[in-house]
């Protein structure tokens, strides 16, 4: 009998030597195909990216074409085991093709949750999963509507294909609704509630094949301008208790989508201390790359043990950890990257570069890590080295 899954059929455990197929190319995806490759398995990226991608650097074979396009598609699913993503807004279409040949984690009806906000949004009130209050907009006059209902300040968002603060504003007070509506340029929206919280937390988890799952441990995050810019591991100002009802909450969600493989699921702890599910990415998160550098397992290496149908791995935390991001914004010129030298001396800083060929403004090119059993000592180096290398943008001139 073949060693390539079927959807719904329960198979042994994925050997080293198989090959995985990774969906997108991008830096989840070449992270992952690291931790593929070092174990021993093969890997085909499908990607619609100009070659090479992120992940197509790293892989054995890399396809570059349109997702719609049915010979590359043909090709892709001829030469795989099993596949995965690493991103979520990928075609239906696609992945119903990919689904008829070879099985995917996670599925086509976990992502169509949460790849759009309104659908996110309601499987989280039927769950019963705490989360903000919402409503869906279609029309200036139910836009109108949501906002005396929910009050200002709310934000209007995009119902679908929105990440890292794309497709949504906040509303702060009365305003022309039929101009708000044309200008946001989207046939439907979700309005949320404001909520004042005291820091905004996320847990990465894992589910495998047979239900089991694990957490790494709970992660507070700093958001600039809509994108992650830190995050700090252990969390600070958050009890054992606390982070006891962030790893249930993962659960719910994990199990009710029955998924399988890594996700991230991003929370507001409120001034009241509790806790509501804001987003959740049915993949590795940008959250959990400090564990890379500072757990037994990482982020990547679980997303292929769930998939592979491996026992997951030990996710403690061998020391505090503090993980900053480095966008485009950080770059003298598109083609002209930092002097990095301020983080590779850093004996317990850890930099990561994503091989992307130009620097744009809020595209994420890469994060460093700083280990350290102090958070305090931890940030103020990550937050040094982080103001050594922005330093270098206003110092930089064309003519270097």
């Amino acid at each position: 009998m073949s060693s390539r899954e079927s959807p719904g059929t329960l198979q042994a455990m994925l050997q080293p030597g198989k090959t995985i197929g990774m969906i997108g190319g991008g830096q989840l995806g070449r992270m992952l195909t690291r931790e593929a490759r070092r174990t021993g398995y093969r890997v085909v990226v499908f990607t619609d990216e100009y070659p090479p991608s992120p992940a197509g650097q790293l892989a054995d074979r890399e396809i570059n074409a349109p997702y719609f396009d049915p010979e590359a598609t043909s090709t892709f699913i001829r030469d795989i085991d099993v596949a995965t993503l690493e991103f979520e807004n990928i075609p239906p279409d696609f992945l119903a093709a990919v689904e008829q040949r070879v099985t995917v984690h996670p599925g086509r009806d976990a992502l169509a949750i949460c790849q759009n906000r309104e659908k996110e949004k309601n499987f989280l009130r039927e769950q019963g999963i705490p989360h903000a209050e919402f409503r869906v907009v279609e029309d200036a006059v139910s836009l109108g509507e949501a906002v005396a209902a929910l009050g200002t300040p709310c934000v209007l968002k995009t119902a679908a294909f929105g990440y890292d603060g794309k497709g949504q504003r906040k509303i702060d007070s009365q305003e022309d609704w039929g101009q708000v509506w044309q200008e946001f340029g989207a046939s439907r929206g979700v309005v949320e509630q404001w909520i004042p919280f005291q820091r905004e937390v996320s847990v990465v988890s894992a589910r495998a094949k047979n239900g089991e799952m694990a957490h790494f441990p709970l992660a507070e995050n700093i958001h600039v301008n809509h994108i992650l810019d830190t995050t700090i591991v252990p969390a600070r100002g958050c009890d054992p208790e606390l982070e006891t009802e962030a790893g249930n909450l993962a659960a719910h969600v994990a199990e009710a989508l029955s998924f399988v493989g890594t996700l991230g699921v991003e929370m507001f702890v409120t001034r009241e201390g509790k806790l509501l599910v804001n987003e959740i990415a049915p993949r590795p998160h940008n959250s959990g790359h400090f564990s890379i550098d500072a757990c037994v397992t990482n982020q990547f290496e679980q997303q292929l043990r769930a998939i592979t149908g491996q026992p997951l791995g030990d996710t403690s935390l061998l020391s505090g950890v503090v993980m900053k991001n480095l966008l485009g914004d950080l770059w003298p010129e598109p083609t002209v990257a930092p002097d990095w030298s301020p983080i590779l001396e850093q004996s317990n800083a850890k930099l990561h570069l994503y091989g992307k060929r130009l620097g744009r403004p809020g595209r994420k090119m890469g994060h460093f890590c700083v280990l350290d059993d102090s958070i305090d000592k931890a940030l103020e180096t990550a937050d040094r080295l982080f103001d050594s290398i922005k330093s270098q943008v206003s110092n930089h001139s064309p003519s270097d």
